[in-house]
């Protein structure tokens, strides 16, 4: 799993963390039932603090996307991530709002946008290649 990282960036580390990590499950470079490393030693590899990468672990579980065993550690949820329901596309509005605003503010008009959006998707669906 490539995670990376830009510690220059006012988007913080945890958030591009748990962004990195739900891309590798899109991309299905991180597969369901596949153990992601401890926080220890995703910690430790990143160069990273521990809590850093304990409270993305935790956004993921919560998010569905992860679990956290005692015993098997972190695992990728091996009966898949729950399909989006109401309160997951309220936030995809919220998340997709500002950016829809400032598209508009720039002239992008709304096929153009619209391209943007299906290219990216299509991406993920070839596993990120191309991207």
């Amino acid at each position: 799993m490539l995670i990376n990282l830009d510690f220059e960036s006012s988007e913080p580390i945890y958030t591009q963390l748990v962004q990195e990590i739900i891309a590798g499950i899109a991309k299905k470079e991180i597969l369901p039932g596949e153990r992601l490393p401890s926080v220890r030693s995703l910690a430790a590899d990143i160069g990273i603090n521990l809590h850093t990468v304990n409270k993305a672990y935790q956004q993921l579980k919560q998010d569905g996307f992860i679990l956290i065993h005692r015993q098997r550690g972190v695992v990728v949820n091996p009966d898949g991530i729950p399909a989006a329901d109401e309160v997951y596309m309220n936030q995809l509005k919220k998340t997709l709002h500002p950016l829809v605003a400032e598209s508009i503010c720039r002239a992008v008009d709304a096929d153009t946008f619209m391209q943007v959006c299906k290219e990216l998707y299509q991406s993920f669906e070839r596993g990120g290649k191309d991207e």
